[in-house]
């Protein structure tokens, strides 16, 4: 797994967008017992503070150090630095495992085994994840340059896994049968400058060309996000499966 948000934590954990409690309860309302629940790449731990309400614990692990320093901290709640593919849990230990907005920097085969050894066998795992954002028609189309041609070169190939909806991962799990989500906030220009900059090829390109990409973008943005109704909607990706016995 990689990691290409420790420098970015501390943005990632004031501007990402949070998931939407009603796609949790969704994902909770399939799981048969709510003991044990295993958020994994937890990030800051947005979707393991969610599942507290539901779970009587929530291990939350993630390879960043420093995104697990910015992590909100919860009573039933434990963060662990570990990695997606090899864990210490026990056999059969989760009634549910989540993955949100990361699956696609997984070794997908070492960590599916580890699903398969760390899941119950009546126990859900659950992709989350989110695509590109819509907003005005204006922002759109400079957004819509910038993410595929300005910096676009410098996403790393993974990312083709979000851009194709979490449809072509590998998933050897029963598919279930899920309802669609999609999460709407109303965003500050600074908020919307706030999330560009969590992008993993945000960050690519200033390591290249030692130059801000936004930049290039920030006075025509602002002045179409002033324009606009500064409302972003951003389409949910979920993926909820059981093992194949």
């Amino acid at each position: 797994m990689k990691d290409n948000f420790s420098n970015q934590a501390s943005g990632y954990s004031k501007f990402r967008p949070s998931y939407p409690p009603e796609l949790i309860e969704h994902v909770v309302s399939f799981t048969e017992s709510r003991e044990m629940a295993l958020d994994v790449a937890t990030g800051n731990g947005q979707v393991a503070q969610l599942l507290s309400e539901y779970f009587e614990t929530v291990y939350a692990t993630d390879i960043s150090e420093n995104q697990l320093l910015h992590a909100k901290r919860q009573l039933n709640v434990i963060y662990k630095k570990l990695p997606a593919e090899k864990t210490d849990f026990h056999d059969k230990q989760f009634d549910l495992i989540t993955v949100a907005q990361a699956i696609h920097w997984f070794d997908f085969d070492q960590f599916y085994a580890e699903v398969y050894r760390i899941l119950k066998p009546d126990g859900i795992f659950a992709i989350i994840g989110y695509g590109l954002f819509k907003t005005n028609p204006e922002s759109d189309k400079i957004l819509s340059d910038f993410y595929y041609n300005i910096v676009g070169p410098f996403w790393d190939t993974e990312r083709k896994y979000l851009d194709e909806n979490y449809e072509t991962i590998p998933f050897p799990f029963k598919e279930l049968e899920t309802l669609h989500f999609q999460n709407k906030f109303t965003w500050t220009f600074e908020q919307l400058v706030g999330y560009l900059e969590t992008w993993s090829a945000v960050e690519h390109y200033k390591a290249h060309n030692n130059e801000n990409p936004i930049d290039l973008i920030r006075k025509e943005l602002e002045l179409s996000w002033e324009a606009g109704n500064k409302t972003v909607v951003f389409p949910m990706l979920l993926r909820l499966g059981k093992l194949k016995m």
